[in-house]
């Protein structure tokens, strides 16, 4: 049994940057879809750059490679996330911005606990 707990255990890492690189590439491979979704401030630009970057941040995790730095800008860029594209439907009673804005806040939660405790490559940040 601790034998299976510590292989699942393992996992998590690869888990949580396939989540990032899945969502940059639905972002890439849906730009005018994901634009219309949610409106966001610089329009298909910012869906753009946000899919290259959590594509980007999926790898970095993957590979140890300035992974503190990434999951760091990746607790900021869910933060955003959660204010910028989910905050205003949560003020008006939205169940469904409400369970996007939590999800972002857990995301971006996750992605500190990472850079703090998992990260291998403290080169940029300490």
């Amino acid at each position: 049994m601790k034998a299976i707990i510590k292989f699942l255990m393992g996992t998590g890492k690869y888990l949580y940057a396939l989540v990032f690189i899945a969502f940059g590439a639905l972002h890439l491979l849906d730009l005018q879809g994901f634009t219309d979704a949610m409106n966001p401030p610089g329009g298909m630009w910012t869906v753009l750059i946000s899919g290259i970057l959590l594509v980007g941040i999926g790898i970095s995790i993957i590979i140890g490679k300035l992974d503190k730095l990434s999951t760091f800008v990746l607790g900021l860029v869910y933060l955003v996330f959660a204010f910028m594209l989910n905050f205003g439907g949560v003020l008006e009673g939205s169940e469904l911005s409400l369970s996007m804005f939590l999800k972002d806040l857990g995301l971006a939660g996750g992605a500190w606990m990472y850079a703090s405790g998992l990260a291998k490559d403290d080169s940029v940040i300490g």
